[in-house]
């Protein structure tokens, strides 16, 4: 029997293969106080209530979407007294005083992606279709935020029904 492995020595060459290979397909861990951005470069945010997760994700907005994010904060709080905020799935959810959202953001490669929950209701509604009967869509790109259109916007659907979730 000389030369032949029994035992947990032939397991354990195995055992670590699958170690590393879960290691190389886990998402990575962010270090104290470093976030993680997602594929498309979605900031990787812990689920939380109120502004402090919102100012997290925003503060972690890669480049010229930080600078957006921190208008689209800005003017949703000027025209929603009392606004209502929330990381959920990794993206911003604001809400109206009655516990529904009416909006939430998402930052993927080359634009950040904005759903009206209710969107289909807005005059006029914004461009993009969703597969949700209710919801619209508005991409902005780098050099393209339309602040007084988008500022209806949030007029608009902070006074309609809105998502629970």
């Amino acid at each position: 029997m000389a030369g032949k492995a029994t035992g947990a020595a032939t397991r354990a060459p195995k055992e670590s293969a699958m170690k590393a290979g879960k290691a190389r397909n886990a998402v990575p861990k962010a270090q104290s106080g470093e976030v993680v951005l997602l594929s498309g470069g979605n900031p990787q945010i812990p689920k939380g209530y109120g502004d402090d997760p919102v100012q997290a994700y925003i503060s972690a907005m890669p480049g010229w979407k930080n600078e957006i994010g921190r208008r689209i904060d800005a003017l949703i709080e000027d025209i929603v007294p009392g606004v209502r905020k929330a990381v959920k799935w990794n993206s911003p959810f604001y809400g109206a005083e009655d516990s529904a959202y009416f909006l939430s953001l998402h930052c993927f490669k080359k634009y950040i992606k904005v759903a009206f929950f209710n969107g289909v209701s807005l005059a006029p509604p914004p461009p993009g279709e969703s597969t949700q009967k209710n919801v619209r869509y508005v991409d902005i790109h780098e050099g393209q935020f339309d602040e007084a259109q988008f500022a209806d916007w949030v007029r608009q659907a902070s006074q309609l029904p809105g998502e629970r979730m």
